[in-house]
């Protein structure tokens, strides 16, 4: 039995689909089937039923070579289902190897589901599978933050998003309106879109997409005026700050400096109660890896705010606690403007805003550590008491800012100290 393949619009202007076919002596009938891929009439070679041009390195070449590539595991799969039918002893029928081809290429029924049903059935896989350590509660809260920032873009755009428009045009998209509608951070964003090549990665496994263009997106790079931190000068400021009046904010603003004087995530030190208090120090285990223990020595700033609250801290969900942080960082005064920049491909996007627009829980984690630093603490100290273990990773939250460069310039270059002496 033997299969080719054939445009469907050999005439056509611009690009034709491929379709496999094979004749069934049996039933007396083709088995045609579409491979979804396109390519234009000229490249293509009649008489061996192929792409032409696969040779060399231009981009036309590689394109071909890749629609020959998956037209090729058609075609093996054709000769391996054949090969299976024979020594089954299963009857050669159309309808029996197109269920087949379903399964194989993933055109399975699953595709009728729409798209917020295949997310919602990967979330109560990911919850419900209890071997996979990487699924924590905090990770299936972004998997869930993830569905709601895609049903947003769904809204904004006003089309439903169907898993075969998801391509680059479709990708760029949605960063953009993540960084100018979300107003995201790059690392948020950079986030975000892993989690949703996590499920789009399931999504193709279990056969409800056959879309591979995901598989190439890159999140995006970001400037580093992209991520703020405050100088021990600006905790103080924020610390001595009078909230007496206000009193929701009194406790953000508390929680953000207890963050800001122990460096932990706010899942982490949210939960903190007397109980973890041991030898000085808090020991708590790591929401976000719960095979790492952590270890974080007091100090008089955390040991005040602990027993303020008899230690048991405000409790507020982090999408709340970024709302509010805000107003405390605009109602103390910080309002000066900043520059944002976030490359989209080829394209900087750049924005000026409000310096407490730029303020987040992880604000006061980047601010404790570029206060350590500073300060001249050893790396490795301040990466056991974060619980870094990538010195790459640690290294970003480092954000010296001007008067910090310019301070250690003339420590170093001072006369007095310099390596150069003064020419009389």
């Amino acid at each position: 039995m033997r299969y080719t393949f054939n445009l469907k619009k050999p005439n056509k202007d611009g690009k034709s689909l491929v379709l496999f076919s094979a004749y069934f002596r049996d039933e007396g009938r083709k088995f045609v089937y579409s491979t979804g891929e396109l390519i234009a009439p000229e490249q293509w070679d009649y008489e061996h039923r192929q792409p032409k041009n696969t040779n060399g390195r231009t981009q036309q070449a590689k394109a071909n070579r890749n629609i020959k590539k998956q037209l090729d595991r058609y075609g093996s799969f054709f000769n391996d289902t054949v090969t299976h039918f024979k020594e089954a002893k299963k009857e050669f029928i159309i309808d029996a190897f197109k269920d087949e081809f379903d399964k194989e290429f993933k055109r399975t029924s699953a595709l009728s589901k729409n798209f917020f049903e295949v997310y919602d059935l990967f979330i109560h896989e990911k919850r419900n599978d209890y071997t996979d350590e990487a699924n924590s509660e905090t990770t299936i809260k972004r998997y869930e933050y993830n569905k709601k920032l895609l049903k947003d873009f769904q809204d904004y755009r006003k089309k439903k998003i169907h898993f075969n428009q998801i391509n680059k045009g479709f990708y760029n998209e949605l960063l953009k309106f993540s960084i100018n509608q979300k107003k995201h951070s790059a690392n948020t964003t950079r986030r975000n879109i892993g989690l949703f090549k996590t499920f789009l990665y399931w999504a193709l496994e279990y056969g409800h997409t056959y879309k591979t263009d995901f598989q190439k997106f890159k999140a995006p790079k970001a400037e580093q005026t992209d991520e703020v931190a405050l100088t021990i000068d600006q905790i103080q400021e924020v610390f001595d700050y009078d909230f007496s009046k206000n009193p929701k904010l009194e406790k953000v603003r508390d929680l953000f400096i207890f963050g800001c004087s122990t460096g932990m995530r706010i899942s982490n030190y949210a939960k903190v109660s007397k109980k973890d208090i041991e030898d000085g120090q808090i020991k708590v285990r790591d929401a976000k890896n719960s095979d790492k223990v952590l270890k974080v020595p007091l100090n008089e700033i955390s040991i005040y705010i602990l027993k303020k609250y008899e230690y048991s801290l405000p409790t507020l969900s982090t999408q709340k606690f970024n709302i509010y942080i805000k107003e405390v960082f605009k109602q103390i005064g910080f309002d000066w403007e900043v520059k944002k920049s976030i490359r989209i491909g080829k394209e900087i996007i750049e924005e000026i805003s409000p310096f407490y627009e730029r303020i987040s829980s992880h604000t006061a984690r980047r601010s404790f550590i570029t206060v350590m630093k500073n300060k001249r603490v050893p790396d490795k100290v301040i990466m056991d008491i974060t619980g870094h273990k990538s010195l790459e990773v640690f290294n970003k939250y480092y954000k010296p800012n001007d008067a910090q460069k310019a301070e250690f310039m003339q420590i170093v270059w001072s006369m007095n100290n310099a390596p150069l002496k003064k020419v009389n």
